[in-house]
């Protein structure tokens, strides 16, 4: 779902390697997946937005790429959202180790996405 690996490779080369590119197309040859990527950054705490019209980024797999990374911040005595559902548009979650919210809109960085940042870092950093 969301932008390919070769579209990204083609509107943004400079964002990668070149070895990236031998997956363009092949997306399920990659040897990890983004929720193995975002577990690498247990135990420290993370946080992932999205945007309702941003289709390219794929939220719902950018919340199931979060998901999936819980059972290595249990590791760590961490909680994370695994047994939550996908908050609706300008709701969030937040648990000790994991932040995220659904914002209405397209594709930007907002205050709306700020005050989530903070009010997160506040409670839990």
């Amino acid at each position: 779902m969301g932008e390919t690996i070769a579209q990204i490779n083609d509107k943004f080369p400079h964002w990668f390697n070149e070895n990236y590119k031998k997956f363009n197309g092949n997306e399920y040859a990659l040897p990890v997946d983004q929720h193995m990527l975002t577990a690498l950054i247990a135990p420290r705490s993370i946080y992932i937005t999205s945007a309702t019209e941003d289709e390219w980024a794929d939220p719902y797999s950018e919340f199931l790429g979060l998901k999936y990374a819980v059972p290595v911040y249990s590791l760590y005595g961490l909680k994370g959202i695994s047994q939550q559902p996908m908050p609706s548009p300008d709701s969030q979650l937040h648990t000790e180790g994991m932040g995220y919210h659904l914002r209405n809109g397209k594709h930007d960085m907002t205050e709306y996405d700020w005050q989530k940042f903070m009010e997160y870092a506040e409670r839990y950093l």
